[in-house]
């Protein structure tokens, strides 16, 4: 079960990347509000995941 926390933990700090990664200037420059929308929903989605575990633990289930 921890490696499936790490890996969320993981899946988190990528979107932050995502979302902070410079395109200006390079060919991907165009890609950058995708980058941004995809890195704003990984970070969504993996935090409420972990919100929801967490909740599962402290419930006992």
């Amino acid at each position: 079960m921890d490696r499936l926390i790490l890996l969320m933990l993981a899946s988190i700090l990528a979107g932050f990347a995502l979302i902070k990664v410079p395109l200006s200037g390079t060919f991907l420059a165009g890609l950058e509000p995708i980058t941004d929308i995809i890195g704003i929903l990984a970070v969504l989605l993996f935090s409420l995941f972990l919100i929801f575990k967490g909740l599962m633990g402290l419930l006992g289930k």
